[in-house]
């Protein structure tokens, strides 16, 4: 499945108070395992291979891309999977996320938590084993670094700022990594996470950098109105979708902050499309359970 060399189209979008923006659709080097978890896994499966080890044990929500994408990459290597859930009240509702279907249907076993053991990432004793790989939640380890720095290459040059949603920092310290001396990284947080710069750091020493907050939109997982309508304008125009938790929150800030003309960074603008597309379906029933506005994508 991971090839060593993978290549995604930049899609120039529009040209905005004379700020061109491009859109590098990492969203598309898999149909299951895409953007940045594909780069996260690579080097991780590579390395379960080489050292023959028995299981691939990893932490994430009920919606999850991480867990997601783990599972599809564990099927494709004949690698066995285990998914620590957050939330025990999931045991009996797994048919009610379309992510915890997804991932049973490609062999993982899966394992619900407390919030309490969940916040402590606490793996019960009997689901221990010496032959076991555990990635973290949103799979950020020194592996997963490396094959972010991969997202950008020479076609990716010609770009002065580049731009991407942050989650765990992983796939942003790749971008800086991977940077050129002329380019400077942006990073918009999906969530309120005051050490946010400290983890990031622990990855890279280049200070071309800066995260952009306030565009979280409450926090983590969470979608106002106003960005859903953002997202499905977005879509109708361009054709490209976005996820609600971390694309569309970036691409809301960009467009906000260039149309307030408060931008201050360069004018030939690379955003990187992480995926996570694979959550859209969830997203929507549970909006639409809630009477709240749905993504209007033709392929949700």
């Amino acid at each position: 499945m991971f090839g060593t060399s993978v290549f995604s189209e930049n899609q120039f979008i529009d040209t905005l108070n004379g700020i061109r923006l491009t859109v590098k659709r990492e969203d598309a080097v898999h149909p299951q395992v895409s953007g940045n978890k594909f780069r996260k896994l690579q080097y991780n499966f590579l390395h379960l291979q080489e050292h023959s080890l028995g299981q691939v044990l990893t932490f994430g929500g009920a919606f999850s891309n991480h867990l997601a994408a783990v599972a599809a990459a564990g099927a494709d290597y004949g690698i066995p999977t285990l998914g620590l859930v957050r939330g025990e009240e999931w045991q009996g509702k797994v048919s009610k996320s379309p992510t915890l279907l997804f991932c049973r249907s490609k062999g993982m076993q899966l394992h619900f938590l407390t919030r309490a053991e969940y916040k402590e990432k606490r793996i019960p004793s009997v689901l221990q084993s010496s032959k076991q790989y555990v990635l973290p939640e949103g799979g950020t380890n020194a592996l997963a670094v490396k094959g972010c720095t991969e997202i950008l290459g020479p076609t990716e040059e010609a770009f002065d700022t580049i731009c991407s949603c942050v989650g765990t920092g992983g796939t942003l310290a790749g971008l800086i990594e991977g940077s050129t001396a002329q380019q400077y990284i942006l990073g918009f947080p999906a969530l309120k996470h005051s050490d946010l710069e400290t983890d990031i750091r622990q990855w890279t020493s280049k200070e071309n950098w800066e995260l952009v907050r306030g565009y979280e939109f409450g926090g983590y997982a969470k979608a106002s109105n106003e960005l859903i309508g953002f997202m499905n304008t977005f879509y109708k125009k361009y054709g490209i979708p976005l996820d609600p938790i971390y694309t569309g929150k970036m691409l809301f800030g960009i467009f906000d902050l260039i149309k307030k003309e408060q931008w201050r960074w360069g004018t030939k603008v690379l955003i990187i499309h992480s995926g996570g597309l694979q959550g859209l379906a969830g997203f929507n029933q549970r909006n639409q359970q809630k009477g709240l506005p749905l993504l209007n994508y033709s392929s949700v």
